[in-house]
């Protein structure tokens, strides 16, 4: 006697279906057919639609060893409640529509991502040491890339996770000087991941002139982000937000810092300039609302 074939549901693409559940799950093609108890060729064949007609039992043990349900997924009793389907369905997988060279689809479990630039592909060893036009380029640049250690996979997810959810505000109250600014960059369960410091004071104590006037200009005093969290754009959303502060506060904006290496490229990505008669000093400056700004 042989396995029953599956209904042919024109709704139901079993290919697209496995690659979700195995995402879910976690499992690369081998993996998952080494828990169900098939060779990896038979999961490559149903992914990629040349099994056409698979037998019901195969894809039965494919289904349940990703943690998927036959009964509501495949076919449902008449009259079912399939709610809980729609509740428990696997979400897409999202590079789905990502090929490589040879028109493959990347590895469903991984995460893929595509390369506008060499810095976006780990096997590009020269990007961050110097920019070089593309006809110089060591290697050629893939479309898209993925790694198979986990651990960076993980660590990629935990920083997008990261990404998605930060927020930005201002801390206030008897521990900040009126004249202090600080900003904390905090996940929504309160950690702190990022925070901003600085303060304000008169232009002229560097020349010893009266303290009496109301000039006033905000010093950077740091900018800290989490090692593990650097480069997802908080640092500039802290800065952002002390411009915006400031600029509300005083209808212009003068915020002086002073940093050298990696920081001068930050503060201008946030969009200062060097003070060319102090090498490491860098400035903000912008008039709003029609606010003339006397520059010191």
């Amino acid at each position: 006697m042989t396995d029953p074939t599956p209904p042919t549901d024109p709704g139901v693409n079993l290919g697209d279906l496995l690659r979700r559940l195995r995402r879910r799950a976690d499992l690369s093609q081998r993996e998952l057919a080494g828990r169900a108890g098939l060779p990896q060729a038979a999961v490559a064949r149903i992914e990629s639609g040349r099994a056409s007609n698979p037998r019901y039992r195969t894809v039965e043990r494919l289904v349940r060893a990703a943690g998927g349900g036959m009964c509501v997924e495949l076919e449902p009793a008449p009259g079912a409640d399939t709610r809980a389907a729609t509740s428990t369905e696997p979400g897409p997988v999202p590079h789905d529509d990502l090929r490589d060279q040879a028109g493959r689809r990347y590895p469903a479990h991984l995460d893929v991502w595509e390369v506008r630039e060499p810095r976006d592909w780990p096997g590009a060893w020269w990007a961050e040491w110097y920019t070089l036009p593309p006809r110089l380029w060591p290697l050629p640049v893939p479309p898209a890339t993925f790694r198979l250690n986990r651990d960076y996979r993980d660590e990629r997810r935990d920083r997008e996770r990261v990404r998605r959810s930060v927020s930005v505000r201002r801390v206030t109250g008897p521990t900040v000087p009126t004249t202090a600014w600080r900003f904390a960059a905090e996940l929504p369960g309160g950690e702190l991941v990022g925070e901003l410091r600085a303060h304000d004071e008169s232009p002229h104590l560097r020349w010893g002139d009266s303290l009496l006037s109301e000039e006033r200009e905000t010093v950077l005093d740091g900018v800290l982000v989490v090692a593990a969290y650097r480069r997802l754009g908080i640092g500039r959303r802290l800065v952002e937000a002390l411009l915006a502060a400031v600029t509300e506060s005083r209808g212009a904006v003068c915020v002086r810092a002073l940093t050298e290496l990696a920081g001068i490229d930050f503060l201008r990505a946030c969009g200062f300039e060097t003070e060319w008669s102090r090498p490491a000093a860098m400035r903000f400056d912008k008039a709003v609302s029609g606010v003339r700004q006397r520059r010191w």
